[in-house]
């Protein structure tokens, strides 16, 4: 026999369905919520969903299986969870199957502490006495008072205490390695959302999911304006103030490009992250009427108008008028903002509980919509 016909051909995977996502902070996890409710609907998939009135998973308090709807009677029959929580293991395992697959996303923690100063400027008693965030940076503990630690997480060690962990812990060697040894154990796989297309290429090869199942449009974006500038010193004092995170991420951006080489290959990589991008494209000149986001007041439909915080502008989309009922519904589902969507997925699935109070008008009014 001829050597090719001795090669077994390579059995063809089946999509993970049992997946957890802990969305942590300002890092691009708007976006993949966004991409996890829309696989939970295509594979009519049940969601861990915040309870009552809720509109995260309990956060900033550490997790306990309480804050999913429905906890007491569905059990650990849920299929997706990716809302915001505050990461606690054997709490989410009363809630998820024992096969699920655990990932995250991290940010590098310099471009991070930007964006939630311009986020959280009006929540964060740290960020509110300083005047910008170089000033901040200038002397941190001048602003930041650990008697105000509860309101201030935002502005110190963020993922880290997303994971679970103490974000004023000491930074030493045995501690971080300890934790980032236990972060490797509870999850299958850390993204970084400084390369989010290759992210969404790794995520969609090590859960077997399709190209389209990991498209997306960027939500949750704010505008250009107001970005503010982090002069180089305030860039090394974020290394020295966030330590933690700066040690997270650099550990896990180094897995994660290993992973990359290991299961996919550099020059694989970049071919798919064009199609990615090239289908991207053909779905937003299919959906959007500007090629882009846009500031809030421009938004038309105010039903995905996405939460406004702090300084930031946070955009949004236009969709096209007069497309097909399939087209339009593939669209909104693209652009939908998180709080809309959740609430829309807990009245799907507990239709019999008290509708979430969002203060905005419904995207589908029926669920005979869908």
């Amino acid at each position: 026999k001829s050597h090719e016909e001795l090669l077994v051909p390579p059995t063809p995977c089946h999509a993970r369905t049992n997946v957890m996502f802990l969305k942590t902070h300002k890092t691009a996890s708007s976006t993949v919520l966004n991409i996890m409710f829309r696989f939970a609907e295509r594979y009519n998939l049940t969601v861990a969903l915040p309870a009552d009135q809720l509109f995260h998973l309990g956060y900033p308090r550490t997790f306990v299986a309480q804050f999913v709807e429905g906890f007491e009677t569905i059990g650990q029959n849920y299929n997706i969870m990716c809302n915001h929580l505050r990461f606690n293991p054997l709490e989410v395992k009363k809630v998820m199957a024992a096969n699920t697959f655990y990932f995250s996303i991290l940010r590098n923690p310099i471009s991070l502490l930007e964006s939630s100063y311009i986020y959280y400027k009006d929540n964060v008693p740290a960020f509110r006495s300083s005047k910008n965030v170089n000033d901040f940076l200038e002397s941190p503990t001048k602003y930041y008072h650990p008697a105000d630690y509860r309101e201030n997480i935002y502005a110190r060690n963020i993922m880290w205490f997303d994971f679970g962990y103490d974000n004023n812990a000491e930074d030493n060697t045995n501690y971080t390695q300890a934790v980032l040894e236990e972060i490797e154990q509870n999850f299958h796989l850390i993204l970084i959302a400084d390369y989010f297309d290759e992210s969404m290429i790794l995520l969609k090869h090590t859960l077997c999911w399709d190209l389209d199942d990991v498209i997306y449009f960027k939500l949750n974006s704010r505008s250009q304006d107001t970005v503010q500038t982090l002069t180089p010193e305030s860039k090394e004092q974020i290394k020295a103030w966030c330590s933690l995170d700066w040690k997270l991420y650099l550990h896990f951006n180094q897995s994660f490009w290993r992973r990359i080489e290991e299961s996919i290959g550099l020059e694989a990589l970049e071919k798919e992250v064009d199609h990615l991008r090239t289908r991207q494209k053909e779905l937003m000149e299919t959906c959007l009427s500007e090629q882009e986001a846009v500031r809030k007041d421009h938004i038309k439909n105010k039903a995905l108008l996405p939460f406004q915080s702090g300084a930031a502008d946070i955009l949004g989309y236009n969709i096209k008028q007069d497309l097909d009922d399939t087209t339009l519904r593939t669209c909104q589902k693209m652009v939908i903002p998180e709080l809309q969507y959740m609430s829309y997925l807990y009245a799907v699935q507990h239709p019999h509980k008290k509708r979430k109070d969002l203060g905005l008008p419904l995207l589908w009014t029926s669920l005979q919509e869908k």
